[in-house]
């Protein structure tokens, strides 16, 4: 029989039996007390610490209760046999966070937005009366998205982007690569993804945490070669027809067509266009979303609030041709909706209301003078002359070539050493080497306007040579 020695503290907060209890733990987990070794009986031990006996036995009870002894009728209290964990030789190293980058006074990364034009106002007002009106939103709603929401997004895109959809095709999800993983699960597992190369890097991620096998088509004339992606054994091709990402082009009328021909030449064949920034045209006439022109169900349109609003609002969504719904309802049914039930019906009277036109218009001018003045500010420069602007005509940022000899990474350095930070277009290929010489990113919508003729300077420093 063991010998317990334990001091019960009076000062401690925890009762005497929690503190017995801790104690013998600790001496069975030390190997102080060995497998088999009996315990004490609890009068003997109750006397020994001057404690009632339904101390020590709430004690043993509770180690008896986790499996650290064994009770033996008429017999007493045995330590059960512990595994031992054998500690590893050396302690394996956290993996560390990526490093900080060097802030920089010009920071242009491509997809930021101006946050101080956000229509704080009227989103708190909304908010306000949505929480306060609406209690039954605290309860589950629809896994789909709540039916306001989707029958407002359908409405609008029907009349700013000529999507054909119903509300009960429409999903609503936080963030489009939630939206694309959901999507992955209702294709095939062997399903092959064709991503646009160049092309956007999050979404590409998305289907790659999804198990899925991709493959990379290189852009021709403006979008996604038809006759590659039928070369390449694809059944799912990833688009930004409207605006490609990163490049800013646009895909022609004619590929348009012959990539719906490539979708209805077999069974189970989609296409996914992402309409990122479709609100923000500059010139010409609104380019119609691709959706619009299938008559077959085999487009599957997105798109998101992330820049037309702010992106920590979170809400995406997606609208699922009428072939992929049965399934969708069979595999998600038990789901709960991944956006606040308040903020989608705070979206939702944004849009429906007017509000959300109305921002639009106003972010739309404000985006465009901004671009306006960098182009005219970058032509002004010292290195004006080899500055080539490519896909200006949309979105929130400029690709930047330029003819004097400097190479994509010097570009990069000589701008962060004026402090203008930008990416290289080579970071949206799969193979850098792919990538075409001397042609960066620069955002420029969350850069204040009475700073960039300052960023235009900088850069006119950085690559004059």
């Amino acid at each position: 029989m063991s010998i317990l020695t334990v001091r019960l503290d009076p000062e401690r907060k925890q009762p005497y039996y929690f503190q017995l209890y801790q104690a013998i733990l600790q001496e069975i987990q030390n190997g102080g007390l060995a497998a088999g070794e009996k315990l004490p009986s609890k009068r003997t031990l109750a006397q020994r610490l001057s404690v009632s006996v339904n101390t020590v036995d709430s004690a043993y009870q509770m180690l008896t209760v986790e499996g650290y002894l064994r009770a033996a009728d008429r017999s007493g209290f045995y330590v059960q046999p512990l595994a031992r964990l054998t500690p590893p030789a050396e302690e394996e190293p956290l993996c560390p966070p990526p490093a900080p980058q060097p802030s920089c006074e010009f920071n242009c990364a491509a997809g930021s937005v101006d946050t101080d034009a956000f229509p704080f106002e009227t989103w708190s007002r909304l908010s306000r009366s949505v929480m306060y009106r609406q209690p039954q939103l605290l309860h589950h709603g629809d896994p789909q998205g709540d039916l306001e929401l989707r029958q407002a997004l359908c409405r609008y895109l029907r009349q700013a982007r000529g999507v054909r959809c119903r509300p009960e095709q429409m999903i609503i999800g936080a963030g489009m690569e939630y939206l694309l993983m959901a999507l992955c699960c209702l294709l095939p597992e062997d399903t092959l993804f064709a991503m646009e190369e160049p092309g956007y890097p999050k979404a590409a991620q998305a289907v790659r945490n999804s198990g899925r096998r991709l493959v990379h088509i290189p852009l021709e004339g403006g979008g996604m070669s038809a006759e590659l992606l039928e070369q390449s054994g694809a059944q799912c091709a990833y688009l930004t027809p409207s605006h490609q990402f990163p490049t800013g082009s646009a895909t022609p009328a004619g590929r348009r067509s012959q990539l719906l021909q490539w979708a209805a030449a077999a069974p189970g064949r989609y296409l996914i266009e992402d309409d990122y920034d479709s609100e923000f045209r500059y010139s010409g006439r609104p380019i119609p979303a691709l959706q619009g022109a299938d008559r077959r169900g085999q487009v599957i349109y997105c798109g998101t609030f992330s820049r037309s609003i702010a992106p920590s609002i979170r809400i995406a969504y997606l609208a699922l041709p009428p072939s992929l719904l049965p399934l969708y309802r069979r595999r998600f049914s038990l789901q709960s909706s991944t956006v606040s039930r308040f903020e989608q019906h705070t979206l939702g009277r944004f849009i429906q209301e007017g509000f959300y036109e109305r921002h639009l218009n106003r972010t739309r001018n404000l985006y465009k003078k901004r671009r306006d003045l960098l182009i005219d500010q970058l032509k002004q420069t010292a290195a004006g002359p080899w500055i080539e602007i490519l896909g200006a005509e949309a979105g929130l940022h400029l690709l930047l070539r330029l003819t004097n000899g400097l190479r994509e990474e010097e570009m990069l350095e000589r701008a962060r050493g004026q402090g203008v930070a930008l990416t290289g277009l080579s970071a949206y290929y799969q193979d850098p080497t792919l990538a075409p010489e001397a042609h960066v990113l620069c955002g420029y919508a969350h850069i204040p306007q009475q700073k960039i003729p300052a960023l235009a300077q900088a850069l006119g420093r950085a690559w004059t040579i």
